[in-house]
């Protein structure tokens, strides 16, 4: 195996050190000059480290304050996970409605993404307003082993990464998703403003945390009539 280059080194013992728990979300880091002298590495090395954990979103540079480890606030939350937009381009504000959660035996597809340990998970079912009108269903699964006494929370809060760190210290690194085209069916129809047989956006996501863990799966279905699911590629 390729040994990992210092600065990959030196960025991902940061990491391990945020999950530990070590160093909590809003701490500041070392300057590059200490934090080279502490891990054993050049300045060069540990800007290089520091730049990688912010474009990750793992730390951030605050102008003459330094670099501190990024917190996951509901506007945040919001910001980079929900990518609703009306047509003028400005952020669609949702509401949750809606929300049962519930503690069931998990699936083999649900234990494959987490682990085979995770016997049980949480569904938590959610319907979501914008402007008035109930246009986003989402259907998402954690484990219990990360979520523990998750239904003692209920209802939970509108934004769910920011609570997740808050309260359990899970911090999401990243969401991979896929999109397609569907079309309503009558479990839709029953809870969302929309017709069986309407055309709606389904999108499956898988959340990961700083450890490369998937922590959560997750289906929502939107109603796009006068919206947009707006995504940046880089």
């Amino acid at each position: 195996m390729t040994p990992l280059p210092l600065w990959r080194r030196v960025s991902e013992d940061i990491v391990a050190r945020i999950v530990s728990g070590s160093l909590k979300p809003g701490v500041m880091l070392p300057s590059e000059t200490d934090l080279g002298r502490e891990m054993g590495v050049s300045q060069g090395t540990a800007r290089r480290a520091l730049r990688d954990l912010e474009r990750r979103g793992i730390v951030e540079r605050r102008q003459g304050r330094g670099t501190v480890v990024a917190t996951t606030t509901p506007e945040t939350d919001h910001f980079h996970f929900f990518r609703l937009r009306h047509a003028d381009g400005s952020e669609a504000q949702p509401m949750l409605a809606a929300e049962t959660v519930e503690r069931r035996r998990s699936t083999a597809a649900e234990r494959e993404a987490f682990s085979a340990e995770a016997k049980h998970v949480y569904s938590i079912d959610r319907i979501r307003s914008i402007d008035g009108k109930r246009i986003v269903r989402e259907a998402s699964v954690v484990p219990v082993a990360l979520f523990a006494a998750l239904e003692d929370h209920a209802p939970l809060p509108n934004a769910l990464y920011a609570f997740w760190q808050e309260a359990y210290g899970i911090a999401i690194q990243r969401a991979d998703e896929r999109l397609r085209g569907v079309v309503a069916e009558d479990a839709d129809a029953a809870v969302m403003d929309v017709a069986a047989g309407d055309p709606l956006i389904e999108v499956t996501r898988r959340a990961v945390d700083l450890s490369d863990r998937v922590v959560e799966l997750r289906r929502s279905r939107y109603v796009t009539d006068d919206l947009a699911y707006e995504v940046t590629l880089r």
